[in-house]
């Protein structure tokens, strides 16, 4: 088996070489740096495509990174180190020029290789096996498809751009209009069609893209513009909503949908989300990995397949991960989970609202009557006789840590210390109290600083039962029988009553909206079957990189433009775990606490230790906020002049001034 394989270790292919930092479209032409005999055989399109992977798909991506389980990070489910400008209305601004977001490099390293490969695939001038050909080129449409489906959650409204183009300014300008975000939405739906006819049945290690991945990507970028529109409609966030940009731009004519309105549009991508989810669901629901429910503390006990899942070298022998990111010590690609799970989690803690989300074993919210919820006063309390996905990952005093010594590991805890919160900087401190360990390993030679080479889970099949579920209840307000049989199956992996209905009658909404932000849409409480089955998905990704993405299509903090949410973490005061700190704690607000004041809350809150924090009082929300502003740069480079903005052919996303350094107007 060839090495390359190893889709993020071997990363150079001469994409690689094609990155460009121009702003304009990275407008310097790809033809004028890579070799007009390039890309023709099979080993071309392979090395190309392979240095395409590590820029665009998610995995542990630095070494000084959490990696993918702190990408939750600055939501209701975990607080990063430092809170997030997001949540700070007026300090969220709009850049001039230093913008990551705004990007069209890899889009623009896509459609280089598209130009060149599919018109040789048409004409017959690729050489080497066929199919593999074939394969190549449909991991690119992929790919590109995942780029945009990145730039688009941010922006919305985004040029469509399929071609590399020339270095002439007015042919940057006009590809520079942003198309309506529903027909985005389509056009990357588009592109994972190709690359699931092109891909077709061909079986590759899961280290490589494949039909079901694009698949379940289908039914994830679907039901993210199906819920978008649904809960922003009639706003300046949709096409033709009420001052919807997009509009003015067009002299104030009217858009009108390709499937005839916004209602039609929305059952488009609910009926593509489920039908793409249950094709993903439906192979995938018997392959679901093993949990035993427990944590293994000794070599002899009984190893937990889902644990391993997130920590193991190997993932192939789990199929349902579509998708995983290999790492390799000898070629130096690697990063440093492990050691950041041996610790607070580089200062990425998990909070009270999402611990207090999960059920119990008997499927009873913890607040129900009968429950058998032995509260939060300890670690161990928490944990007991909950979901196994909680009581698993969740990290408590005098576990063990490692059961497999190797001398050559330096940065570890054999057991489980109670949670520093006092130490004060972002390596080594346990932020809210909380702390998982979801890709952490037993093994101590994994252990070295910026060494660690366990694998990543980057896709899992999982994710296509929650979508099923969601978008059938959102389209048909009800469950159907595919969606039952796949939150059962889901419940009953994780050690849960399958009865759903039982969770559902026994939800108390007004005790859901105190910790879940999920429980809102556009400011209003959901039902309690929809919020259950966006309580599974909180559940079932948690630390996955998908909270953030799934509170924005909601419309989930509107509630917070009028009223603050307190960021807490573990039950510090007046419960046995203040005693662990024996006299360390100073609350008094000053430069010097390390602690939060038991005057605000029992609960420790990581932002409100000092008075002087911007979030002292709470995170609170800007409609704006919902999408990210686009730098003025980019005005500047498609005007008339170079300083007449309002005469490039962009418009700016709702709430966003046209001035650099300017928080939202609303």
């Amino acid at each position: 088996m060839k090495t390359v394989r190893v889709f993020y270790t071997i990363s150079l292919g001469l994409a690689v070489l094609c990155s460009s930092c121009n702003d304009f479209l990275d407008k310097t032409p790809l033809s004028q740096i890579t070799p007009e005999h390039y890309l023709l055989t099979e080993s071309d399109l392979e090395s190309y495509v392979n240095g395409l992977y590590t820029g665009i798909l998610p995995s542990h991506n630095t070494v000084w990174s959490y990696g993918m389980f702190g990408w939750d990070a600055h939501t209701d489910n975990q607080a990063a180190w430092n809170y997030s400008n997001k949540f700070v209305p007026g300090q969220y601004k709009v850049p001039h020029s230093e913008d990551s977001e705004w990007k069209f490099t890899n889009i623009y390293s896509c459609n280089y290789f598209l130009s060149r490969t599919v018109p040789l695939l048409e004409s017959g001038g690729l050489s080497g096996n066929l199919e593999n050909v074939k394969y190549y080129i449909g991991e690119a449409y992929f790919l590109r498809a995942y780029e945009y489906f990145t730039r688009y959650q941010k922006f919305g409204d985004f040029p469509i751009v399929t071609v590399p183009l020339k270095d002439e300014q007015d042919l940057l300008v006009e590809a520079s209009k942003r198309a309506p975000r529903n027909e985005v939405a389509r056009f990357i739906i588009g592109d994972l069609d190709k690359a699931i006819e092109l891909m077709g049945a061909l079986k590759k290690p899961t280290t490589r893209i494949s039909a079901d991945l694009a698949r379940l990507v289908k039914s994830r970028v679907a039901l993210f513009e199906g819920t978008w529109l649904k809960y922003f409609k009639g706003t300046a966030f949709v096409p033709d909503g009420e001052n919807w940009p997009g509009s003015k731009k067009n002299a104030g004519a009217s858009y009108t949908y390709p499937s005839g309105s916004i209602d039609n549009e929305i059952a488009y991508f609910l009926n593509i989300a489920m039908e793409a989810a249950k094709e993903v669901g439906d192979k995938y629901i018997g392959s679901l990995t093993d949990n035993t429910g427990t944590v293994q503390q000794g070599l002899s006990e009984q190893e937990n397949p889902y644990m391993m899942m997130f920590a193991d070298l190997d993932l192939n022998k789990y199929p349902e991960v579509l998708l995983w990111r290999e790492y390799n010590k000898g070629l130096g690609v690697v990063h440093n989970v492990p050691v950041y799970c041996q610790m607070g989690n580089r200062g990425v803690g998990v909070t009270r609202g999402l611990v207090s989300s999960f059920v119990m074993q008997n499927g009873l919210p913890v607040y129900a009557t009968g429950s058998m919820y032995h509260g939060d006063r300890t670690i161990a309390d928490v944990r007991k006789d909950r979901d196994s996905r909680l009581s698993i990952f969740l990290k408590e005093p005098g576990q063990k840590n490692i059961l497999i010594f190797d001398p050559s590991g330096t940065t570890y805890q054999v057991e489980e210390p109670y949670p520093n919160i006092t130490e004060g900087s972002e390596e080594r401190t346990y932020n809210t109290g909380y702390a998982l360990r979801k890709g952490w390993s037993y093994d101590q030679g994994q252990c070295v600083n910026g060494f660690g080479y366990t694998a990543c889970a980057s896709f899992r099949a999982a994710e296509a039962l929650l979508n099923y579920m969601e978008a059938s209840y959102e389209l048909q307000s009800r469950v159907d029988e595919t969606a039952r049989s796949y939150w059962k199956a889901l419940r009953e992996r994780s050690k849960v009553d399958a009865d759903y209905e039982k969770t559902i009658a026994n939800t108390d909404m007004s005790q859901e909206v105190l910790y879940d932000w999920g429980a809102y849409s556009a400011g209003k409480i959901i039902d309690p079957v929809l919020y259950n089955i966006r309580r599974e998905r909180r559940s079932e990704l948690m630390a996955e990189g998908l909270r953030f993405m799934d509170l924005i299509r909601w419309r989930a903090m509107d509630q917070m433009i009028a009223t603050p949410y307190h960021i807490e973490g573990f039950h510090l005061y007046n419960t046995p775990m203040e005693e662990w700190y024996g006299g360390k704690l100073t609350n008094d607000g000053s430069d010097k606490a390390n602690a939060s004041s038991p005057e605000r809350s029992e609960y420790l809150r990581p932002y409100e230790k000092n008075s002087k924090s911007e979030v002292y009082d709470g995170y609170r929300w800007a409609m704006a906020h919902y999408l990210s502003p686009i730098m003025i740069k980019q005005f500047q480079l498609t005007s008339t002049d170079g300083s007449n903005l309002e005469s490039s052919p962009m418009y700016q996303n709702p709430g966003w001034p046209m001035t650099a350094d300017e928080g939202a107007e609303f």
